[in-house]
């Protein structure tokens, strides 16, 4: 199948606590993404990018250049990078523009998120009543899971392990010290079975793509990386979601099930075909059950896999090479891209310490987000 739509340029920032604005960081991955591609700001046609909490991205226009191109500001949680990245794709698709940036930045401030009912569709009694405590969810979701299929506590502790240890490796990542199984099981309970360590934290960064057509990325020096599809969904009805005050009766439905099989499907190749992946990781628990909810693998499959090593960097299905959201913290409107990001250098075989053996071929990525949203890509070299 050949690809039409290229990523010829990636760039992100280094993740964690910064003294630049969500927006000066922006602009330093927009101009290292145009430098990667050697494409300059005014061949650009278009452009879709935003950020949670830390301003409006069509302003960057005014460190960027004035060129009047149209760039749309994108606003959707967790999936505000991939709901960018559809859009920047879409663009190429309808022929509107040959050259189109994606851009997904934050800053966010210490602490746990404090996101507000009203702007989620709910009542105030949700913040009164301590209903908007998001890792209260995650903690209820992975262990009914846990009970359901087998999971472990220790499981949940290697994932985490995993995260720090790749983390080091990331020269860009926030958290880059190695720490042990052991010590992540001891560092308090936050949310039972979830403990402090097996959290990611709210932080700064930012990363954006330069997408091509195949006319325009025949004519550039750099490696391209085709991509293959990319899909955003919303939830169904019986998702059990952040901010959910009940769950349906029956088996229930899975968001991130939905994005990953309109990804595959779009792509026309399965789970099975994947060389790497990025798995949102918000806390070990949500690794652990995406890997089966994208179709990775079998539910209850993950403990036997993660004790094995199957997803570890040389493992056969590396989950998560640069640490993901554990080590990198989440900014949210750049995690996404902080993803495909990832799985483009490890396709280019740049990914220095941290590259997946023998170059792989083809990579996916996977973001979830409040209330149930998530966003897949696949693509190839």
């Amino acid at each position: 199948m050949s690809a039409d739509v290229l990523i010829c340029g990636a760039a992100r920032t280094v993740f964690g606590r910064s003294e630049a604005s969500g927006r000066q960081l922006a602009v330093g991955a927009v101009n290292a993404a145009l430098a990667d591609a050697g494409i300059e700001w005014s061949r650009v046609r278009a452009a879709f990018g935003g950020s949670d909490s830390a301003g409006l991205a069509d302003t960057l226009v005014s460190q960027l250049g004035l060129t009047g191109l149209p760039f749309i500001n994108v606003k959707n949680g967790c999936a505000t990078g991939g709901s960018a990245l559809v859009s920047a794709v879409n663009a190429i698709r309808s022929g509107s523009a040959d050259v189109v940036l994606a851009v997904g930045f934050d800053k966010h401030p210490r602490g746990a998120f404090d996101p507000r009912p009203e702007d989620w569709g709910l009542g105030e009694e949700y913040g009164s009543d301590g209903l908007m405590v998001t890792t209260q969810f995650f903690g209820m979701k992975i262990r009914r899971y846990m009970h359901d299929h087998g999971i472990t506590p220790q499981t949940l502790a290697l994932v985490a392990e995993k995260a720090y240890r790749n983390g080091g490796l990331t020269p860009e990542a926030w958290r880059r010290k190695p720490v042990a199984a052991a010590e992540i099981l001891e560092s308090g309970m936050v949310s039972d079975p979830l403990t402090r360590f097996m959290f990611c934290s709210p932080g700064a960064g930012a990363a954006a793509l330069v997408l091509c057509s195949p006319e325009v990325a025949r004519t550039l020096q750099g490696p391209s990386i085709a991509l293959r599809s990319a899909a955003v969904r919303t939830r169904r009805y019986g998702s059990f979601e952040v901010f959910s005050p009940w769950i349906a009766a029956g088996e229930p439905t899975s968001v991130s099930s939905a994005a990953a099989a309109a990804a595959f499907e779009e792509a026309g190749i399965g789970p099975a075909d994947i060389d790497v992946c990025q798995l949102q990781d918000t806390e070990s628990g949500a690794e652990v059950m995406h890997m089966a909810e994208c179709g990775l693998c079998e539910d209850g499959e993950q403990e036997h896999l993660i004790a094995e090593g199957a997803t570890e960097i040389g493992g056969r299905l590396p989950v998560n090479t640069d640490g993901g959201c554990i080590a990198n913290g989440e900014p949210i409107g750049a995690s996404g891209l902080r993803q495909v990001y990832e799985i483009v250098q490890q396709l280019r075989g740049r990914a220095g310490e941290r590259q997946v053996p023998g170059v792989p071929r083809i990579g996916f990525t996977h973001v979830y987000g409040a209330p149930g949203v998530s966003a897949c890509t696949v693509l190839s070299r």
